[in-house]
């Protein structure tokens, strides 16, 4: 499928989830990523969920960063650039909904993306090569792509891979990583 199609598509799946559903399935995630090969890094990002768009809960793992005494950033997009910021989350930070409506850090200790060691990324779907349909602005691309060569992607999803991307470009970055509710996809390059 392309990507517009699997946007369509994904976007109806979400929408049928009930609350309860997306709740229990993120806790599932949640519980997934303790089972991940990351837990020596220090910097994480992660996205703050939009529950209008019934994105995976990212609270649950946000607890577990905190728990785990992480530097946790968050993001702040940039729409006239297509770019984000990225602010340190602690009992400081101050939060706005967007136009967009996601909510974001208001202002704070802004993070470099060369300093951050594992980015959990929000998707819409993902095929079994790891390449991540997004909501098509490239954020999250542009991103990655600023980071360091060894950081670590973390797709989160509701839902199992398709078998291809038909419309890949060479601007989209390939996850590590995609999480479900019942397995870990590794997509890592050997």
């Amino acid at each position: 499928m392309t990507k517009e199609d699997l946007r369509v598509a994904y976007k109806n799946k979400r929408r049928s989830l009930k609350d309860e559903t997306v709740r229990s399935k993120s806790i599932a995630i949640a519980n997934q990523c303790l089972n991940l090969p990351i837990w020596d890094q220090n910097v994480y990002h992660i996205f703050l969920s939009i529950s209008k768009m019934k994105e995976v809960e990212t609270e649950p793992i946000i607890d577990i960063l905190m728990g785990k005494d992480k530097r946790i950033a968050v993001p702040k997009t940039n729409p006239l650039s297509n770019t984000m910021a990225h602010y340190e989350l602690n009992d400081r930070t101050s939060f706005l909904v967007n136009s967009w409506g996601i909510t974001e850090p208001v202002e704070g200790i802004e993070l470099k993306a060369e300093d951050i060691d594992v980015i959990f990324v929000p998707l819409l779907a993902y095929d079994v090569h790891g390449h991540r349909v997004g909501y098509g602005k490239g954020y999250y691309d542009r991103f990655i792509c600023t980071c360091r060569l060894d950081v670590i992607t973390v797709g989160l999803s509701f839902f199992e891979p398709e078998s291809i991307i038909i419309d890949n470009e060479s601007t989209d970055m390939p996850l590590d990583f995609v999480i479900t509710p019942s397995q870990i996809y590794d997509f890592r390059r050997t």
